[in-house]
């Protein structure tokens, strides 16, 4: 059998998911143009849309096409923008590059960038209301809001956020460390797969199989990104390396070291592959998307 042509599958996917965005993202001139440009200004910035992507590879693993999930799969991309406008934020990480242009509070200012975040969260769940007309239950959607949800508010991404905040300069245990990633991190990944799977029809047992392959990748995920700031640069990450160590943030390498990291990664994503083994040959996407997760570098 020959190898799964990752690249291709993800130049496909980017641009439906990017075309998609274009679409439902209000256009610059609509009142108020101010936070609808800062809004375009991070989505449309690029990035490896991985969430979205996710959303569309896990509806493929149960046999619905892309189309039958992509209002929810740009939500969640929508939902990780917001995350990283108010993340760069002077009160937050105080960053000035992102996806390698100057961050949304640096172009619009702090006001703008806190509206525009909240602006993207609140047209999320929309855009998730809005996938009811697609799928040929419209309950499934009642499950799809709440887990998503759960996996960006106080149950996942900002509960992350806040132990991260509160960790800084501090000794932290493997303990909170796991907890950090966990919810900061691998919460939404987690969901971006599973929302794909509930919308694509598949059972409990699928349900299962992706939560937990999900939940193994998002923890990779993170520490491969705790590497990175490590080892990269402002060119290949598209932002400032090296801040984890200025903030003193808990991450992997400081507490781990960095070979002892890349082995944990190594080891989740070929948990998570394990778990991947139920749904076949339709799999491929996202076991090739876990390689490319632990591989990466930027």
């Amino acid at each position: 059998m020959s190898p799964f042509d990752l690249d291709a599958y993800l130049r496909e996917r980017r641009a439906l998911v990017d075309a998609a965005l274009v679409r439902l993202l209000p256009g610059e001139d609509v009142p108020p143009p101010t936070v609808h440009r800062a809004m375009r200004y991070s989505v449309m910035a690029g990035g490896k849309r991985l969430r979205p992507i996710l959303v569309i590879a896990g509806a493929e693993a149960v046999g619905a096409a892309p189309a039958t999930v992509m209002p929810t799969a740009c939500a969640l991309e929508l939902i990780h923008t917001y995350s990283l406008i108010h993340d760069d934020l002077p009160a937050m990480d105080d960053d000035d590059y992102r996806r390698g242009r100057l961050t949304n509070h640096k172009v619009f200012g702090d006001a703008i960038a806190i509206l525009a975040g909240d602006a993207l969260l609140t047209l999320a769940f929309k855009l998730v209301a809005d996938n009811a007309a697609l799928v040929p239950d419209a309950r499934v959607i009642c499950d799809v809001v709440a887990e998503i949800a759960d996996a960006a508010g106080t149950g996942g991404m900002v509960a992350g956020q806040v132990v991260d905040i509160e960790s800084e300069g501090k000794a932290v245990t493997p303990e909170t460390l796991e907890y950090i990633h966990s919810h900061k991190t691998a919460a939404l990944l987690r969901a971006s797969l599973s929302v794909g799977v509930r919308l694509g029809g598949g059972d409990a047992a699928a349900l299962a199989a992706i939560s937990d392959a999900g939940q193994s990748l998002g923890v990779a995920f993170q520490i491969v990104d705790d590497i990175l700031d490590v080892e990269g640069s402002l060119e290949a990450l598209g932002k400032t390396a090296g801040s984890d160590a200025r903030k003193q943030k808990a991450t992997y390498p400081a507490l781990h070291g960095v070979d002892a990291s890349r082995r944990e990664a190594r080891r989740l994503i070929e948990r998570a592959k394990s778990r991947l083994a139920v749904f076949g040959a339709r799999s491929a996407p996202i076991c090739a998307l876990a390689d490319f997760v632990v591989e990466r570098k930027s």
